[in-house]
């Protein structure tokens, strides 16, 4: 006899999803939390992550970011807190540049909403923005801001009220596959599941098999946040979350939605660590200087000292892509992390994804660009892309 159909090891972003979700389909599942969910520790913390169904890259994530947006607000309604911000999106950049032809390309394969203003009718709407020459934005009106806390500590009591236990401060320090189902091992203590799903984010790889280990690396993500001299200018009704990136200088952020503080922070900055529990939270020298020339250069309406910070660490995979499927052709652990930077947006898609998969109830199909299959052989990892 086991003690559950299904653990959820590590109730993070994507975790904390995939237990709400296994909670809809099972009343046996249990999930594992090293700390308590949405601690300042993890990569939950930073108050807001952004939604956008405007982007770069493999068009494939499109129908989860369509899923996402439903889930967000079926999260919504179930719980009643408000959790995505909808305030619109800019992608900014110049005109003829790389980043925006990129955008406009994926966009046109996704056929996603969207608007371009061109340079007069950018500054016009949106005069926080110290444009250069010839840049220009997309616009997406189903962008915003998700409240990474609140999205977190919501999911976990929706999970906990269909019926899903949660284990806190319990840290899984091995997931083994036997014959009749999954060992899950912290200290002294061990449970028996039909499966697992492994979604500890930057703890993840030491619990995978030895070629995953050598295609992901733990990275540190830091964040910035700057005071408005006008806070109603940077208020979510005036200006979007946004996404800047030039070949010199690259930034995204999100508005004041504690009414005070704005998020501007560096694109792109994502360097390893070699322990996601020694995560260095101070600044650099360099890093505060750069992020400082930045925003004294796109927006003069914040006053440029950094007025507070975070850093935290997160898994990359050596394409950027995520890890989600069977780690093993015996189906028994599951893998939902390696999301480099970019995964909170689709958690919810994400989160549906492991918990059908996981508990045997639908397999979906065309996601082999994040299956843990792609890699089968020792690589090395690249300085990667972070988008937020």
């Amino acid at each position: 006899m086991t003690d559950g159909k299904l653990a959820v090891i590590g109730l993070g972003s994507i975790g904390s999803m995939a237990l709400w979700q296994a909670s809809r389909l099972s009343d046996s599942v249990v999930g594992f939390e090293a700390a308590t969910p949405a601690h300042g520790r993890s990569a939950v913390g930073g108050d807001t992550r952004l939604f956008r169904m405007i982007y770069r890259g493999n068009p494939g994530y499109y129908p989860i970011l369509e899923r996402s947006r439903s889930l967000w607000a079926e999260l919504e309604a179930e719980t009643g807190q408000n959790i995505l911000t909808r305030c619109g999106g800019l992608s900014i950049g110049t005109a003829d540049g790389p980043y925006i032809r990129s955008i406009l390309e994926t966009t046109r394969l996704t056929g996603a909403e969207h608007q371009i203003l061109n340079h007069e009718e950018l500054a016009a709407r949106y005069p926080q923005h110290n444009l250069r020459p010839h840049d220009i934005a997309i616009y997406d009106p189903n962008a915003g801001a998700l409240r990474t806390d609140r999205a977190v500590t919501a999911a976990i009591a929706a999970a906990e009220a269909n019926g899903a236990t949660v284990r806190r401060n319990t840290r899984v320090d091995s997931v083994r596959e036997t014959n009749d189902g999954v060992i899950v091992t912290s200290g002294d203590k061990s449970w028996t599941f039909d499966n697992a799903i492994i979604a500890s984010g930057g703890w993840s790889n030491r619990l995978m098999p030895d070629h995953l280990k050598a295609a992901t690396e733990t990275k540190r993500i830091f964040l910035t946040w700057f005071v408005a001299k006008d806070a109603s200018e940077f208020s979510p009704e005036k200006f979007p979350v946004f996404s800047r990136i030039y070949d010199d200088r690259s930034m995204y952020g999100a508005p004041a939605v504690d009414g005070v503080t704005v998020k501007a922070t560096l694109d792109g900055r994502g360097r390893p660590t070699p322990n996601p529990d020694t995560v260095p939270r101070d600044l650099t020298p360099a890093e505060i200087n750069e992020t400082t020339e930045t925003v004294t250069e796109f927006f003069p309406g914040l006053i440029p000292n950094i007025v507070r910070t975070d850093a935290f660490p997160d898994l990359f995979t050596k394409d950027t892509n995520p890890l989600l499927g069977w780690l093993s052709e015996s189906r028994r652990v599951y893998c939902a992390t390696g999301f480099s930077g970019g995964g909170f947006k689709n958690a919810t898609g994400y989160g549906e994804i492991a918990a059908q998969e996981a508990l045997g109830r639908r397999a979906f199909e065309g996601l082999n660009f994040v299956r843990p299959q792609r890699f089968t052989s020792l690589v090395t990892i690249d300085s990667t892309r972070q988008e937020k």
